[in-house]
């Protein structure tokens, strides 16, 4: 049989006959799940309370789309975690949607459905994005969309699709600058290869080329203007070093590749064993086959030369991730047959076990924290501190000034009316943060709260947030973490309030 006609054979039928309604299904219960495990917010979703209080066309060193978005959800759910979690979940659905139809480009829905749902197997999305993240999840939906497009333009050439590729590329680079890679490398190999290059240049390419400009152009603006505010976090990250640690960057690039599809090669072959390499390959579209290789050749290359010519010594797993999430769509387009093996049935049964894997880890992450002692964020009584802080005479209205952005952000969910901001000197001086809150606020006619939390808050911060402004009595509050074993010493916060000063 060949490639053509195992990928349009029928299919057996399998357990998730309608994959895309349980992956909805998946979603929904993933975002109970959040909502019921805590009120307390982990490090990016606190970063987005902070930041989506208002419309930007930046927001330091990331790109603005996923504010945007969340902003957006704001409105209609309020500053809440469950605005948070729905906003995610709805990208990670997104995500795997668009690599369903990718694969549909290719394959039959049993392979376009394991295309799709093995990117559950790669750590930095099937995990790692549940735990706390936000732009990587944008930005991999981006990518799994942008290979839909390309493979579909290959297959129909109707000019509307690239006025949608280029739609879908721009919004990646509003997700995340490394975009330019992906994209970067997917042109050049689809480029090199005759039949997707004479879609590529058929009639109506340049609306991919107008589309994205558009869609890129306010940001683009705003970028030039603020380079170095863009670009300095993110380089740190990198951890870049003229004397090029050779050695150290290599080991972390293999770490970061590994990291991301160790777990799913290994699901693969577990179920597959020799079938992967028994027979010669018969793609199921061998032009698909040779983009997909020279794409994977071609980002191996800018991988290698970052750490040889630039010294990049760090290499984390959710950057590598957009850049191989289309690892198991390729691995299953060259090999459409294994859609009839007949193991087929343990794979499709191992991705049913780790998403329910995934969702009871996902609940049950702060009482693990708890049991060992080391209550992490969402074991802080979020909702208690709130009471508390009420209690004391807080009105719920004052700006609240946090010794971190966790804090603040924490705070903006229980006190939806307030405005919040966090005064750092990662950011910015301490006290002419604190002296300049201040003087906002009495300037609007509202008090100003000044809070923080014993377990993240840096050394002599109430003595610079004093040093310009007489702060009122400084005064502790102590409250029990939730989900921790018994004798955990309780959490301890810090806080001053400066009520509203009476017109005359």
């Amino acid at each position: 049989m060949t490639a053509t006609a195992a990928a349009a054979a029928p299919t057996p039928r399998f357990p998730l006959d309608r994959p895309l309604a349980w992956l909805l299904l998946l979603a929904l219960a993933h975002v109970a799940v959040r909502v019921a495990v805590s009120p307390a917010l982990k490090w990016d979703e606190a970063e987005q309370m902070l930041w989506s209080q208002q419309l930007a066309l930046g927001y330091g060193a990331q790109p603005p789309l996923y504010t945007w978005l969340q902003w957006g959800v704001n409105q209609v759910a309020g500053p809440s975690v469950l605005a948070l979690s729905f906003l995610k979940h709805a990208l990670l659905a997104l995500t795997y949607v668009l690599m369903y139809l990718a694969g549909c480009q290719l394959l039959g829905p049993r392979g376009a459905w394991w295309a799709s749902a093995s990117m559950m197997l790669l750590p930095p999305l099937g995990w790692y994005s549940i735990r706390d993240q936000t732009h990587t999840i944008l930005v991999t939906a981006m990518a799994c969309g942008a290979w839909w497009l390309l493979l579909r333009i290959v297959r129909h050439r109707r000019p509307a699709d690239f006025a949608w590729l280029g739609l879908v590329c721009g919004l990646g680079l509003l997700a995340k600058y490394s975009f330019a890679l992906v994209a970067g490398a997917m042109l050049a190999a689809a480029l090199s290869v005759p039949e997707s290059r004479r879609a590529l240049l058929s009639r109506g390419w340049w609306w991919a080329l107008v589309v994205g400009a558009l869609v890129v152009l306010p940001h683009a603006t705003w970028l030039l203007s603020h380079l170095a505010e863009a670009t300095t976090g993110t380089l740190n990250k990198m951890q870049i070093h003229p004397e090029r640690r050779l050695g150290k960057g290599l080991l972390s690039l293999l770490d970061g590749a590994l990291g991301t599809l160790a777990l799913w090669v290994l699901a693969a072959l577990w179920a597959f064993r020799a079938a992967w390499w028994r027979r010669p390959l018969a793609p199921a579209a061998p032009w698909a086959h040779r983009v997909f290789a020279r794409y994977l050749a071609l980002v191996l290359l800018a991988l290698l030369g970052m750490v040889l010519f630039a010294g990049v010594t760090n290499f984390k797993g959710r950057w590598v991730l957009p850049l191989l999430c289309m690892a198991p769509l390729a691995a299953f387009a060259a090999r459409p047959e294994l859609q009839q093996h007949p193991r087929a049935g343990r794979y499709t049964g191992a991705l049913i076990a780790m998403a329910l894997v995934i969702l009871a880890a996902a609940g049950a992450r702060p009482w693990f924290s708890g049991l060992r002692g080391e209550p992490d964020e969402l074991n802080h009584p979020a909702a208690e501190l709130a009471v508390a802080l009420a209690q004391a005479g807080y009105d719920g209205r004052g700006l609240i000034i946090a010794s971190d952005h966790m804090m603040a952000g924490m705070l903006r969910t229980r006190f939806p009316g307030a405005e919040v901001d966090a005064c750092t000197s990662e950011e910015e001086s301490v006290p002419a943060c604190v002296a300049a809150n201040a003087a906002r606020a009495r300037a609007a006619g509202r008090g100003w709260l000044l809070v923080s939390r014993a377990d993240r808050i840096e050394a002599g911060w109430w003595d610079k947030a004093g040093a310009q402004v007489r702060l009122p009595a400084v005064r502790k509050v102590e409250l029990p973490f939730h989900m921790v074993r018994d004798g955990m010493p309780p959490a301890r916060y810090h806080f001053a309030w400066r009520p509203a000063e009476a017109k005359p």
